[in-house]
């Protein structure tokens, strides 16, 4: 075992394990390796990462901003300054190849941590409110103890967007990773007692289905952070609205990418294949619709034939490979399920579409997929796949588009692929999303608030917006003369 950790959890401060709890295993998706084995979380370990994040809170909070960014901002610093290290292990965690997780994985989380360690002071700021000889003033206070619940596909980025903003705002936070990822997160929990934060202020602990409604029913839980599907988003929130707590989803999304006949188209399809093909397709934010001018469409299909074709796959810690396996035989076979399903449906399979006969045969890997002649009602253009498949469809009619490209009940993001830069605004102000682009795709820096609209989610990740979800405002009314009543 390769990656084994100290303990299956990381609370107060320390590695902490239950033999009591199911076991589990942690599988390499390059060779279907087991590189770790955990338990999941009894009732006993949820219970004392709750008490020990609600102690280390009240700690935490007293403290000055500037105290707390200090802290925020010395993590961000020795995640850098190990960044190869956290990098192979994301790679081992999911598979995705190293060129990708040394640049987009845990480097996200050190900026999320750089970031909200700097900005604490100004963003929790109040405001005052004059009324007369009167006057009022508002203050952001933090919520208390604040839930995670991370997805397989980004484990180590995930841990830091929710942790970071979390813990800027004076909360504390018990992170639960995907059982199919479940290493990064325990990492991220060491550094930050490296850092100086309070035993208890940051706890992860392990487990499944099981082990979510645990925390989310918890009394003293105040907020639930979720990314995930939209099936577990509507059970957790669902959970947490009967206790009134907050809650962020960020959920999945079947997003448009529209190319219109002025556009790039180098540029274009390398925005698609960004939106399709990146962390081998597993993104919730993917454009996976790819709307192409009928004008263009030719030409567009042949470069991104021939770009598709030449994707380097192999072995995740060659640095020469460009797409890793699926994080699993389960995702996989779904995701070749839906490439049958194109197929019989009478899309045009491009290119992809099996798995490919040069890697190892014990991993969990599948080409790339390109399917042209795709229309709105195939199952490939309703469901999310969460896999490397881009589906083509073509169009005539701006207004056509817009209204195609909207006709779904997810709303994370969008893009728009034009020279015309009056278009892409226009165009841009009429798609139903909460992140959107122009002329790229799928960049997501700190300073940009994430998230979705319709069931793709609610609330904002990173930026100030990110603040106001881990924080709620305290009005004070000050009277400044004698207070009477008419009885």
């Amino acid at each position: 075992m390769r990656a084994q950790p100290k303990a299956s959890h990381f609370i107060d401060g320390a590695y902490v394990e239950d033999t009591a709890g199911t076991p589990f295993e942690s599988v390499y998706p390059a060779t279907g390796e087991v590189i770790a084995k955990l338990h999941a979380a009894t009732p006993a370990i949820v219970e004392q990462a709750i008490t020990s994040a609600k102690r280390a809170q009240k700690e935490w909070a007293a403290l000055s901003p500037t105290a707390r960014g200090r802290v925020l901002k010395k993590t961000a610093e020795i995640m850098r300054a190990r960044n190869r290290e956290l990098s192979e292990l994301e790679t081992l965690d999911t598979g995705k190849p190293i060129q990708e997780t040394i640049v987009a994985d845990p480097t996200s989380g050190a900026d999320s941590f750089e970031f909200f360690g700097g900005v604490i002071a100004a963003g929790l700021n109040g405001s005052y409110i004059p009324l007369g000889g009167d006057f009022a003033y508002t203050k952001r206070v933090p919520l208390g103890v604040c839930v995670g619940i991370g997805a397989w596909n980004y484990p180590q980025q995930i841990a830091c967007w929710k942790g970071a903003p979390a813990l800027a705002a004076g909360n504390a936070m018990v992170f639960k990773p995907s059982e199919m990822t479940p290493l990064g997160a325990l990492k991220i929990a060491e550094i930050l007692i490296e850092a100086g934060a309070p035993k208890g202020l940051y706890n992860v602990i392990q487990g499944d289905r099981e082990t979510g409604p645990l925390l989310v029913n918890h009394p003293d839980v105040a907020k639930v952070s979720l990314t995930g599907s939209v099936p577990t988003g509507r059970k957790v929130a669902a959970a947490a609205a009967g206790h009134l707590k907050h809650v962020t989803m960020e959920l999945g999304g079947k997003s448009p990418i529209v190319v219109f006949e002025d556009a790039d188209i180098d540029g274009a399809i390398s925005g698609a294949m960004l939106g399709n093909f990146y962390s081998t397709g597993q993104v919730c934010s993917n454009g996976t619709r790819v709307f192409v001018h009928k004008a263009v469409k030719a030409t567009f299909l042949e470069r991104l034939k021939a770009r598709t074709e030449a994707i380097a796959i192999g072995d995740p810690m060659d640095e020469a490979t460009q797409l890793g396996p699926m994080v699993s035989k389960a995702q996989r076979d779904k995701v070749l399920g839906y490439i049958e399903a194109g197929k019989a449906e009478g899309a045009t399979l491009v290119t992809g579409g099996a798995i490919p006969n040069d890697v190892a045969s014990d991993g969990f890997y599948i080409q790339p997929t390109v399917f042209a002649n795709v229309t709105d009602g195939m199952t490939i253009a309703r469901e999310e796949i969460f896999g490397p498949v881009m589906c083509v469809l073509d169009f005539e009619a701006e207004d056509e588009v817009i209204a195609r490209a909207n006709a779904t009940e997810f709303g994370l993001s969008a893009g728009v692929f034009t020279a015309d830069i009056t278009r892409a605004h226009r165009v841009i102000d009429q798609l139903d999303a909460g992140t959107l682009w122009i002329n790229t795709y799928n960049l997501c820096p700190v300073e940009i608030p994430f998230g979705g609209s319709k069931q793709s989610g609610f609330g904002r990740e990173n930026s100030l917006a990110a603040l106001e979800h881990y924080s709620e405002l305290k009005t004070v009314y000050v009277g400044m003369g004698t207070c009477e009543a008419p009885y």
